[in-house]
């Protein structure tokens, strides 16, 4: 197929640029520019990571090794360890700069303490950031993440809040006290 492109090929090139053209033309009409689009991305990141850190400073060293397992689960520590682990494996594959960075790494069934996961939660926080500005310099295009970059963002908060929800749920189910300014607070984000 080398130097040409097929019918179809053209029209979906056509249409791409045609959307392109469409979104930038909205984008002008509505006075919006990308860097505004682009601060309100991060600013979404970083509050998604504050509420993890608000989540894990409430927390005592025991209540990070409660868990509901009988068959040796994640305790609450290694949920949280989960997390940082999932955003350095995204930040390594959607960036060159994170490719080339030693982000924090734990070992499996190590205990960990609260003060390496804040450490390592703030790394991989970065990390993310790093990819973000990467990829909105590429057209929001992410390296290994076909979906593009929101996407790739979306599924990380989804992915975290799931986590900060089974670990409310293991320290309820589990009797450890949740303070109610954390219950509410975590979801109080103009205040994040």
């Amino acid at each position: 197929m080398g130097g040409y492109i097929t019918r179809k090929g053209a029209r979906h090139q056509e249409s791409m640029q045609a959307a392109r053209f469409a979104v930038e033309s909205r984008l002008v009409q509505t006075g919006m520019n990308s860097e505004p689009m682009l601060d309100q991305l991060l600013e979404t990141w970083r509050i998604n990571h504050r509420v993890t850190l608000k989540l894990l400073d409430s927390l005592s060293e025991e209540a990070l090794r409660t868990t509901l397992s009988k068959r040796g689960g994640r305790d609450v520590a290694h949920q949280l360890a989960h997390v940082h682990e999932v955003r350095t494996g995204w930040a390594e594959i959607t960036s060159k700069t994170n490719k080339k960075s030693k982000l924090p790494q734990f070992r499996k069934g190590e205990p960990t303490s609260k003060e390496q996961l804040q450490t390592a939660l703030e790394a991989s926080a970065n990390a993310i950031e790093i990819t973000i500005r990467e990829s909105w310099e590429n057209g929001a295009k992410v390296s290994g993440f076909k979906r593009g970059l929101l996407p790739l963002i979306g599924y990380l908060i989804a992915h975290e809040s799931h986590h900060r929800g089974s670990i409310m749920l293991t320290l309820k189910q589990s009797g450890v006290g949740i303070p109610e300014e954390l219950k509410w607070g975590l979801w109080d984000w103009a205040k994040l």
